[in-house]
């Protein structure tokens, strides 16, 4: 696993933390929940990095 991909997941870790303990998640959304963060943060950074791939030229 690249640094990437564990800066992703250590962030979407973080956010469902502090979903859990704000109550917004429960054990029976927690699967949903966890792959839209994933999936959100995963495209965040892509966009990211083709803003910046486009700035360099």
């Amino acid at each position: 696993m690249g640094s990437m991909d564990e800066q992703i997941l250590r962030t979407t870790k973080e956010m469902v933390v502090k979903f859990i303990e704000v109550g917004r998640v429960s054990p029976t959304t927690f699967e949903d929940i966890f792959k839209n963060v994933y999936r959100t943060v995963c495209e965040a950074v892509e966009e990211n990095s083709l803003q910046g791939e486009k700035k360099e030229r």
